[in-house]
């Protein structure tokens, strides 16, 4: 049985629009000589104007869509987080909050919501967004459940000049292209793609970036410590060089706060594990994983795991410091998740238990609770941060 076979039917409609996202790259490699690099598949499939992943119109995010983040899981998730984020409000002057890639907006909803329970609502609550459906989807949520908050909203296009306060990022370095590199005894490829027998597939290439290079064989230590080639080659990974740039420009723009990024994955070691010689490059389509980013472009997301070791070194390179990285689980059981809930009595079934059960989802190992980490990065804020309180994995970076 095929992969393709166990995996939900596509609509007639869907299948038309993946078939324009699919004639979009296929130009695109045409224009460029045959073959591009797998960041500039990922880069159209996914956030082509109008036409990628996260432009069209489909649901992303919920039951509905094609997989569910915590915040869709359980309002506890943002609750517990804006604990966090008083804290650092409260030590920086004219404290703001930025949200990157905010999905439907449901994050932001559930920050507010608690914050103003703790009276500590900021001035501002910016939201980057890249897809314009998605914009539109926020602002709706938010107007229809709390148009008490309108007013504090305003969403940006691009990174402001200078901000104070706390940078969140949920689930975002994970969907940022990626070069995908194969190292073969002692010579280093980058996978690309090409467009031959009425399809999509790999094809390798000498690497011509230098920057990719330059990573690529200082990592070639870590897959293959022992230079014993029959042992861990060939070897494929992920390479995310717009995360680097992405943390340099945040070092730039926060003046004084935090940045919390929250998503999957590992640090360099683990990630880079000789048993993980395929790589992380995961896709979601209908709430079923695969690994064939070919499949339905346009209809899927595509991502692949942090190497938190890489986003730490740059950081550090910068005015940036290490705050903390730790498990999804400590995190939020050091911001009080199980108190949260504990304000609905135990009593009330009909509430405690759906609740209860949600909070396992995000903090069970065999869920959320262990693959997903917490990494924070400060800059003019000395204060250990609450959510880093126990649980610290930095070792591990």
């Amino acid at each position: 049985m095929s992969l393709h076979s166990t995996l939900p039917p596509a609509s007639e409609t869907a299948l038309a629009h993946s078939h324009a996202v699919q004639k979009l790259i296929q130009n695109e490699i045409t224009q460029t000589g045959g073959w591009i690099s797998f960041d500039q598949f990922m880069n159209l499939a996914l956030y082509a104007p109008g036409m990628g992943y996260y432009s069209g119109g489909a649901t992303k995010l919920g039951h509905a869509g094609d997989f569910v983040t915590a915040p869709e899981i359980s309002s506890l998730f943002g609750r517990t987080l804006a604990r966090q984020i008083k804290q650092i409000s409260e030590q920086v002057e004219n404290a703001d909050i930025l949200e990157f890639g905010a999905g439907s907006g449901k994050l932001a909803l559930d920050i507010l919501s608690e914050l103003e329970q703790l009276d500590c609502l900021p001035k501002k609550y910016f939201i980057l967004e890249v897809s314009a459906e998605l914009r539109e989807r926020q602002r709706a949520l938010i107007a229809t459940e709390a148009p008490r908050f309108m007013h504090l909203l305003e969403w940006l296009e691009r990174l402001p000049t200078q901000f104070n306060g706390t940078v969140l990022a949920n689930e975002v370095l994970d969907a940022m292209p990626v070069h995908i590199v194969s190292w073969h005894d002692d010579t280093l490829h980058e996978r690309g793609v090409i467009w031959q027998n009425a399809q999509f597939e790999w094809q390798e290439r000498v690497i011509q970036n230098q920057e990719l290079y330059k990573i690529a064989r200082e990592l070639m230590c870590q897959v293959n410590p022992d230079n014993d080639a029959a042992a861990t080659y060939p070897y494929i990974s992920e390479i995310n060089l717009a995360a680097r740039r992405f943390v340099r420009s945040l070092a730039d723009v926060i003046q004084q706060g935090v940045i919390l990024f929250i998503d999957y994955g590992f640090g360099r070691s683990e990630y880079y594990h000789p048993q993980r010689n395929q790589g992380t490059l995961m896709c979601h389509y209908r709430h079923h994983a695969h690994d064939d980013p070919f499949y339905l472009p346009g209809l899927q997301d595509i991502t692949s795991h942090v190497d938190f070791s890489a986003v730490t070194e740059v950081a550090e390179n910068t005015e940036l410091l290490l705050s903390g990285y730790t498990t999804q689980a400590f995190f939020l059981i050091n911001c009080g998740i199980t108190e949260i809930l504990a304000q609905t009595s135990a009593e009330n079934m009909n509430q405690y238990l759906p609740q209860a059960n949600q909070l396992q989802k995000l903090i069970s190992p065999a869920e959320m609770g262990e693959l997903f980490k917490v990494i924070a990065f400060s800059k003019h804020f000395p204060e250990p941060l609450i959510g880093f309180s126990t649980g610290d994995k930095s070792r591990l970076l």
